[in-house]
């Protein structure tokens, strides 16, 4: 398994809005991504200006082919909401520390 973990710094007050975009608009792109399994945002109370957002991938290849040939629009709708570039960080999930359900379920 695959992840790509993006750090967003938003304007304030915007976490709402950006959750409701994530979910009508980004997940809808994700879901018909071959290789994608699961979004994780993640609004951490003691910064309300950062958001982050984990997409497990099946695979390496599954993660950066959505990055090359996709993101740059997915990255348009976060722009509005945005008061610096998005930083994206790539790693791999070891799955031998990850709980089975939650492998399992992905699978």
């Amino acid at each position: 398994m695959f992840a790509r973990f993006l750090e967003l710094n938003i304007q304030p007050g915007k976490q709402p809005e950006l959750t409701k975009v994530l979910k009508n608009d980004v997940l809808p792109i994700l879901k018909k991504w071959n290789g994608f399994l699961e979004m994780l945002p993640l609004d951490v109370e003691t910064e309300p200006t950062k958001f982050y957002l984990l997409s497990l991938w099946h695979e390496k290849r599954h993660a950066e082919q959505f990055h090359r040939d996709h993101f740059p629009k997915v990255q348009a709708i976060y722009d509005p909401f945005l008061t610096a570039p998005i930083t994206v960080k790539l790693g791999h999930v070891d799955e031998t520390v990850s709980t089975r359900k939650f492998i399992a379920a992905a699978a």
